[in-house]
């Protein structure tokens, strides 16, 4: 269903609101608010009809549900002064009192249409997992290629952040021989999965490519090949490689789409791209860089509770490494950033990780934390963010064995991925509260080897070598410290953050190897 007032199109089925051609950028409870106050525009809706609509009846503060109001409000031109569209009734709720008029579109695209028909592609990342092709020449093959699609599908629809395409949208192209551009223009998207399943000797091989549907250039492509016991596991184990290796490519493929645009073409979603580029350096100047341009996000949309999580943790890492001019500022901001977040949209997989290990790491709450880091890998099992703020959470804890199992779980989900050595980082941590010194050595090295800059390895190093009494690597590893945290001291250390709190052997290593009190 399409919902059309003044020049705004609110188009259900896609969830994407247009402006003329234009898409307007709304965060997705602001779109499940707007959608459900036009939907019931001939009543007044209650509070409560709202929280249990859009927050499934969850507690919800008047700050944030003004914020998400007011969010709506901006996103079609109205404001809470104005009241043109969504008017408050003071004590008995809220009205959509626009002029709308509803439109019904066929369900799925068909390639015969004339190509004005085609929809805008979204702002933020779009993808569509087409059928795969049965290459097997058994038609029994087809119900499990079919089935792929569906879990491939359902697996990326977790990730708020990416707009995919439904599957009975999908198969409308399934037996027909294809052009990726076609297919992208005719669906709206800009990412195109397409692949083939061939059925041999007792095992099953399946290949996957992504393709930028626009040039037809293809991101990312790799071959599965598994034996034919229990067909069920076989589909969760591919589904779990193939939308692993997708995330990390379609997020690189999106950053260097944004440094393409010009300034003033930049969406929120742009400048949270931008900004997670800068923030993956966490060098002094990234975060700064990082921060600006999250503030213009969450300028140009309030409502952003990625760009305030990332934000937030912005902020932690400038108290973890020592960059903050003010330490209690930027505490406090990260608090703040990380509480505004989860206010803003406490059912994101991604926000519940990022404000979970923010909370670990300043506040010290651990079963709050520990109850917010589980729902964040229960709503989003595939992925490496969620599972690796859950083993720092574990960690900070004081349970090093289950951050092992969070770590080893977030490797698994992405064997590739560039922010690997903070997971390395903290399993190390966690094997040392576990007396496992030589594995904490093997997978501080890992780490060194992936980000030489990154301070946690070399501490690492520092206290595992001093508790095998390997006291010049000790020594060498603690000057390393030094080196890229020149004002480090124990003492120091201990102040910054939770991260010491069940750090007693960590700590008793930093001793041993001659590090400052």
């Amino acid at each position: 269903m399409r919902y059309l007032f003044e020049d705004y199109t609110l188009d259900a089925e896609r969830r994407e609101l247009h402006r003329g051609a234009d898409i307007v950028p709304v965060a997705p409870q602001v779109f499940d608010l707007l959608e459900y106050l036009i939907r019931n525009r001939k009543r007044v809706v209650s509070k409560d009809d709202l929280i249990n609509a859009v927050w499934n009846g969850r507690s919800v503060s008047d700050a944030a549900l003004t914020t998400r109001l007011n969010a709506a409000r901006c996103a079609i031109g109205d404001s809470g002064g104005e009241q043109r569209l969504i008017k408050t009734l003071p004590r008995k709720g809220f009205r959509f009192v626009g002029q709308v008029r509803e439109a019904r579109e066929v369900a799925g695209p068909n390639p015969g249409d004339a190509p004005e028909s085609a929809p805008a592609v979204p702002d933020k990342p779009s993808i569509a997992v087409l059928p795969f092709a049965n290459m097997s020449g058994d038609p029994e093959q087809e119900y499990f290629a079919d089935g792929m699609v569906e879990e491939i599908t359902t697996a990326l629809s977790r990730f708020k952040w990416l707009f995919v395409i439904a599957r009975n949208s999908s198969f409308t192209f399934k037996g027909k021989a294809v052009d990726i551009k076609e297919v992208g223009r005719r669906l709206g998207v800009r990412y195109v999965l397409e692949g083939a399943v061939r059925k041999a000797s007792g095992k099953v091989r399946i290949t996957c490519q992504l393709i930028e549907a626009a040039t037809g250039a293809h991101i990312w492509a790799d071959r599965f090949e598994r034996d034919m016991t229990d067909i069920f596991a076989l589909q969760d184990d591919v589904t779990l490689a193939v939308v692993s290796a997708i995330q990390p490519k379609l997020f690189q493929a999106e950053i260097a789409l944004t440094t393409r645009r010009r300034p003033e073409d930049l969406t929120a979603y742009d400048y949270y791209l931008r900004a997670l580029q800068q923030a993956i350096l966490a060098t002094r100047e990234g975060l700064a860089k990082a921060l600006r341009l999250l503030q213009r996000a969450l300028e140009i949309d309030p409502g952003f509770a990625g760009a305030a999580a990332l934000a937030g943790a912005c902020h932690t890492e400038n108290v973890l490494r020592n960059y903050a001019v003010d330490p209690q500022l930027d505490r406090k901001e990260a608090v703040r950033l990380m509480r505004l977040a989860l206010s803003l949209d406490d059912g994101d997989p991604g926000t519940l990780a990022t404000a979970a290990s923010i909370s670990a790491l300043l506040v010290g709450d651990c079963e709050t934390e520990i109850e917010i880091a589980d729902r964040a890998v229960t709503l989003d099992p595939n992925s490496y963010h969620a599972w690796s703020c859950r083993g720092w959470v574990y960690k900070v804890a004081g349970q090093p064995e289950e951050a092992i199992r969070s770590f080893e779980r977030a490797m698994r989900m992405s064997p590739v991925d560039p922010q690997q050595f903070t997971a390395l980082t903290g399993m190390g941590f966690a094997f040392i509260e576990l007396r496992r010194f030589d594995e904490a050595i093997i997978a501080a090295k890992k780490a060194m080897r992936q980000s030489p800059w990154y301070p946690g390895p070399y501490r690492c190093l520092a206290s595992a070598f001093a508790h095998l009494g390997r006291d010049a690597e000790a020594r060498k590893a603690a000057a390393r410290v030094l080196e890229i945290d020149p004002a480090f001291t124990i003492s120091a250390w201990i102040a910054r953050s939770q991260l010491s709190k069940n750090a007693k052997l960590m700590i008793e290593g930093f001793r041993k190897a001659g590090l400052t009190e």
